[in-house]
């Protein structure tokens, strides 16, 4: 099985994959450590700046690394939101039937609540050299759109509301 988890930068992706890996002990793949691995061995010239470039980049990589390790019968969770909404187009039913997306994303009433929460635990699994660009407007920004997104292209996604809680059960 696959588990993509996308969603806004400071969503807790990271820390749902390494919540998934100690419960179930699958393997994930952070695709910023693919990027920043790609970006220091001068195997592109993007920069973590590009978001826009870095997506379709990333995901032609990220695509193929899925296709494989379904094909082995590998389960394997890819978090990073580099993953376009669109992600199903690149599969065929074969693959997605061993594919689940989920989408984490923030109310903006949960934001305004815990924003100062949310960059404290900016840290908790990867060390953010440089937060500035995080600010509480940026982050209602980038919540709105991608729960649009989602129900747009009629993607999973997970709902923080109220408290933080994400998990879900295979």
């Amino acid at each position: 099985m696959i588990i993509l988890i996308a969603g806004a930068s400071h969503t807790g992706k990271t820390l749902f994959a390494q919540k998934i890996l100690e419960k179930y002990k699958y393997t994930y793949l952070s695709i910023d450590l693919l990027k920043m691995g790609l970006i220091r061995s001068g195997n592109t010239k993007l920069t973590p700046e590009d978001d826009e470039e870095l997506v379709p980049y990333l995901w032609s990589i990220v695509k193929e690394i899925i296709k494989t390790a379904i094909e082995n019968n590998q389960n394997l969770v890819v978090e990073g939101c580099y993953i376009p909404f669109d992600w199903q187009k690149d599969f065929d039913s074969k693959y997605i039937k061993e594919i689940q997306y989920y989408c984490l994303v923030m109310t903006k009433d949960y934001i305004e609540r815990y924003f100062s929460d949310i960059k404290k635990y900016a840290n908790a699994i990867e060390s953010r050299l440089d937060d500035s660009f995080c600010t509480m407007e940026s982050t209602i920004e980038e919540n709105t759109k991608n729960l649009q997104m989602c129900k747009k292209y009629d993607c999973n996604y997970i709902l923080i509301e109220d408290e933080y809680t994400v998990d879900i059960s295979f």
